[in-house]
């Protein structure tokens, strides 16, 4: 039987309608594209750079006080997420999911920071999501440059 490729597709990809980079996962459409090709170290390092995007977007507006009570909430309203993905990555996707029916983000173990106060999940996720894209977007820039350089091209002397 075959192991099952961890991804962290959301199954909303935008790059099907020709975004560069994915709006529910944040990969760009060339690692989307290659994500089978890659090995499985190779793309558990790629998606924990993307949980560490989520963190950094996620932290400037938002703290899990409980994250206990928010995993419980995620399996509760059958959110799906990673045993390894950190909290601020899983609100992420639970704003994504639920930003319509959530009230109070307190009850999922969640306190806005002093610029979220006030905002309600919707507004929240809307803010998220754009900061994602513009620092998603950067990222992208940045591999693209990698791999344009000489520089980050791979030693042939050294092992891969």
């Amino acid at each position: 039987m075959c192991a099952r490729i961890a991804s962290p597709c959301v199954g909303l990809c935008s790059t099907t309608l020709g975004d560069p980079v994915c709006r529910g996962c944040q990969r760009t459409d060339d690692e989307i594209g290659e994500w089978m090709a890659l090995s499985a170290e190779q793309r558990d390092h790629r998606m924990t750079e993307l949980d560490g995007l989520r963190e950094r977007v996620a932290g400037r507006y938002l703290r899990v006080d409980d994250a206990a009570c928010l995993e419980a909430q995620l399996k509760r309203h059958r959110i799906r997420f990673r045993s390894e993905q950190p909290s601020l990555s899983r609100v992420v996707e639970l704003l994504r999911v639920g930003r319509d029916r959530i009230r109070d983000l307190r009850r999922y173990g969640v306190t806005p920071r002093e610029g979220a106060v006030g905002l309600d999940a919707a507004a929240l996720h809307d803010r998220l999501s754009a900061e994602l894209m513009v620092e998603a977007g950067e990222r992208r820039r940045a591999q693209r440059a990698c791999t344009d350089s000489p520089c980050c091209l791979p030693d042939p002397e050294l092992p891969s």
